[in-house]
């Protein structure tokens, strides 16, 4: 049986045993099964789709459901998590939420789980607001969240409330199930005047083949403020399929920085919506990969309202047999005037073989703004490796401190130093040296 057609029966299977939800949420999914089925998986037949071939990941036998109750110790994981960070915790085993591993709270905000907020009258009215408004109901893998999603992470910042420590997100797959596919939904309102910061990160604790394919929507308010870190180090049998939905009213702000350093093949989908003047978009990306895996980075920033800025640079370090694509597109309509919009993407590669198919974009339909767009592709600068050399540092060493001199514009603006430092363990963890920072 194809995948394609295992999905339909498994989603008409899993209907009598699935988490009772609102007639709201039980519609989206019909409509959503039906999009899927219509449509199937992405090709390259597709234009956004053209350098990105999801057949080899598709060919397994995925279980699209746990068949036993895993338990994880802390210890097993600790190594996944910021440890040395006070924060709260939604942790997930096999796409099952844990709650003796977790730290949630009700306390003036709602830091918890998107099943209980599905299945409970009283969050009805977000759910019914926002749940399933940005991510686009046409798009096939959309869609097939939309259809499968049981839980996630369900965060409800009320007004003017600085949330007083981050909210990590983990996505844990044990392998019990010997090849699975997950569907994790994220959910995050943020009111008017509030500020939370997440870090996401999505972890196969086996060798076994595991496909994510992972749906979050963002909802910043007016004057609102959201710091959203997404950690891409999975193993390499692991493959993740990551959209992101960004909708942000008058003078919000959000970043989103994305650190891809590992996994079979990583596709992220990243797009903002401005609804209102004033707002402001951050996006910054760092690929380090080598051997022979795939990242490939979409992005898109829409502005439909005038004096909004977006800032968006992503990186790549590519090794090996390794391949990289950036598609960044950034939209100004006509109403958006006063427009100040930044795009570049740098990549290095230390192989002949290696590679980087790039194409950032510019759609202009006003005519007082302030827009540039641009792409490097090159290797190291061998008069500045020779340099270092001459003063006494060994190749290896040399190489690495060039490197980190080329990824230090993604890190500069960490704001949580624990993450900076776990950022810069984990870039020479991939540079395979041990250098030493003051942060």
């Amino acid at each position: 049986m194809e995948l394609k057609e295992k999905i339909i029966s498994s989603y008409i299977a899993q209907q009598d045993q699935a988490i009772p939800v609102n007639k709201y949420v039980h519609r989206l999914r019909c409509e959503a099964i039906d999009i899927f089925e219509k449509k199937g998986f992405p090709t390259v037949k597709e234009e956004e789709w053209k350098y990105t071939n999801l057949i080899p990941i598709l060919r397994h036998d995925y279980s699209l459901f746990t068949t036993q109750k895993t338990s994880v110790e802390h210890k097993n994981i600790q190594r996944y998590l910021l440890d040395d960070l006070d924060s709260f915790r939604l942790i997930f085993v096999d796409g099952v939420y844990s709650s003796w591993l977790s730290e949630t709270t009700h306390h003036g905000k709602d830091i918890c789980v998107l099943s209980n907020a599905l299945s409970q009258p009283k969050h009805g009215a977000v759910i019914e607001n926002f749940y399933g408004n940005i991510a686009p109901r046409h798009d096939a893998l959309s869609a097939l969240n939309t259809a499968f999603a049981q839980d996630g992470a369900y965060v409800y910042i009320p007004k003017n409330t600085l949330v007083e420590k981050p909210i990590q997100i983990l996505y844990l797959s044990t392998g019990t199930n010997a090849q699975m596919m997950l569907h994790p939904r994220n959910l995050i309102v943020v009111s008017e005047g509030s500020h939370v910061q997440i870090i996401e990160r999505h972890q196969c604790l086996s060798d076994n083949t595991v496909l994510s394919n992972s749906v979050t929507e963002v909802y910043a308010a007016v004057n609102s403020q959201v710091e959203y870190f997404k950690i891409q180090d999975d193993r390499l049998g692991a493959s993740l399929i990551d959209h992101t939905f960004l909708a942000q009213n008058q003078n919000s702000l959000c970043s989103v920085n994305t650190f891809s350093f590992q996994g079979k093949l990583i596709r992220n989908n990243l797009n903002f919506y401005h609804r209102g003047p004033g707002v402001s978009s951050n996006l910054k990306g760092l690929t380090i990969i080598r051997g022979e895996q795939l990242i490939d980075h979409h992005t898109l920033v829409d502005h439909l309202h005038p004096h909004c800025e977006s800032h968006e640079i992503y990186k790549g370090i590519f090794g090996g047999k390794t391949k990289g694509v950036f598609n960044g597109k950034i939209m100004v309509h006509s109403d958006a005037q006063k427009t100040n919009a930044f795009q570049q993407n740098n990549n290095i590669l230390l192989s002949k073989e290696a590679c980087i198919d790039t194409k950032p974009q510019l759609e202009i339909f006003a005519d007082d703004v302030k827009c540039s767009h641009g792409c490097t592709v090159g290797q190291l600068n061998l008069s500045a490796l020779f340099y270092l050399r001459a003063r006494g540092i060994p190749e290896k060493e040399a190489k690495a401190l060039l490197l980190f001199a080329f990824t230090e514009e993604i890190l500069q603006d960490i704001s949580i130093p624990q993450l900076k430092n776990r950022i810069h363990k984990m870039i020479s963890n991939k540079l395979d040296v041990d250098l030493k920072f003051e942060l």
